[in-house]
């Protein structure tokens, strides 16, 4: 199994919009990937390691897939969409890692 996981930095100005996130991008995404997306999850940034401090992310998306390759088609066909709906709920620049789930 592995984790896509979409981290959205935190910052000055940095805007993210929670709710059309988990009711609006991420069943698009879910749909659009199909039986391939065995998952999805959504965090809301609170806080950083140290007391007060702010969170360095504002947020983190997941997505839970077989294998790599059936990432990688799933996700291809729909790139452009999934991509360009990104303004729609953030104004950061979101980093992207694929994991392998170990536990």
């Amino acid at each position: 199994m592995i984790k896509v996981t979409v981290l959205y930095p935190n910052g000055a100005g940095a805007k993210f919009d929670m709710n059309y996130y988990v009711t609006k991008h991420l069943p698009m995404v879910r749909e659009r990937c199909g039986a391939a997306c065995r998952g999805i999850a959504a965090e809301s940034g609170v806080g950083g390691g140290a007391p007060g401090s702010p969170a360095p992310y504002i947020a983190v998306g997941y997505l839970s897939f077989d294998s790599v390759p059936a990432f990688q088609q799933a996700f291809a066909p729909h790139v452009a969409e999934i991509m360009g709906d990104i303004p729609n709920y953030t104004n950061t620049t979101p980093v992207l890692q694929i994991s392998e789930v170990t536990l």
